[in-house]
């Protein structure tokens, strides 16, 4: 399966307001980067590289194109507000293993953007037919510790001193785990597969 079966632009209600979520695309590159260079930097330890660089964007979207990554941008106006990106690799030995790596403005964090924006990024992953999801964050991040626990993830592994900051603080990362599969056979047991597909 594909994202494909997920149309696109979509429109979710939220506290912040309505939110647009729209697959990224390389016309997407300046925008994006404008809403990273904005997240405090202990927002990008989410992520395994920081955003907030031209270059590491530029690698992105050459991802995004190649089709390991895709990402969904979360609209507010004309401003990117969020981005939830799934990553795959078909030709490693986990390919039937996603990441799920999402992150949102400060300025509509706890108006349930990053719940609303998580969520359309698990739908993806069904979609694409994945079996198991990880996500990995640091401890502190417990808002987002909780979006995800919401979802059915749980902690898996604890990682201490994993990530630095640009201040060259340690930081402990907390990967959680989804069995994807078994969401999955839940939906068809119920006759609900095409639920996420919308």
């Amino acid at each position: 399966m594909s994202s494909e079966k997920r149309s696109y632009p979509r429109r979710v209600a939220t506290e912040a307001g309505e939110i647009e979520f729209r697959l990224m695309s390389p016309a997407d590159e300046a925008a994006v980067l404008a809403f990273a260079q904005k997240l405090p930097v202990h927002d990008l330890l989410f992520l395994p590289r920081d955003i907030s660089e031209p270059k590491v964007l530029t690698a992105w979207i050459k991802e995004i194109e190649r089709g390991a990554i895709t990402s969904v941008l979360a609209w507010k106006g004309g401003t990117v507000v969020g981005c939830g990106t799934l990553v795959r690799d078909p030709l490693s030995w986990s390919p039937h293993v996603g990441e799920i790596r999402s992150v949102v403005s400060s300025d509509v964090r706890g108006q349930g953007v990053g719940r609303a924006l998580s969520q359309e990024t698990f739908a993806l992953a069904l979609g694409f037919g994945l079996e198991r999801l990880v996500v990995q964050m640091t401890v502190d991040q417990t808002g987002a510790i909780a979006i995800f626990e919401g979802l059915g993830f749980k902690a898996e592994a604890l990682l201490r001193e994993h990530v630095k900051d640009k201040a060259g603080r340690s930081h402990d990362i907390v990967v959680l785990g989804h069995d994807v599969a078994q969401v999955r056979a839940q939906l068809e047991a119920y006759g609900l597969t095409g639920a996420v597909q919308h």
